[in-house]
């Protein structure tokens, strides 16, 4: 799993149709202080998450794990919106 944010939204008209009525967000890698470290992806997202929001993707095979991205051709999903990040005891990202 990785830490990433929400920073765009991708839209494909022509697709595969396993993917047909998934949505799909640019997410950039951002390290434990919230920096983005430059790399990103694209992803499906299971949960819903919108721009600008922290959340925990994965990448690979586990992409394919969640109800939304089984048996679909995904090698990145949003599974999760973080709400906070606490590292040896100091809350180090906190969502407003």
């Amino acid at each position: 799993m990785n830490l990433g944010k929400v920073v765009g939204t991708v839209v494909a008209t022509q697709k595969d149709e396993k993917l047909t009525g998934t949505k799909l967000q640019v997410v950039k890698q951002v390290g434990l202080d919230g920096e983005e470290t430059g790399s990103f992806v694209v992803a499906v997202d299971a949960v819903g998450a919108g721009p600008g929001e922290i959340v925990l993707y994965a990448s690979g095979s586990s992409a394919r794990q969640t109800d939304v991205t089984q048996n679909r051709p995904a090698d990145a999903v949003i599974m999760a919106i973080v709400d906070s990040v606490e590292v040896e005891g100091d809350i180090v990202y906190q969502k407003s």
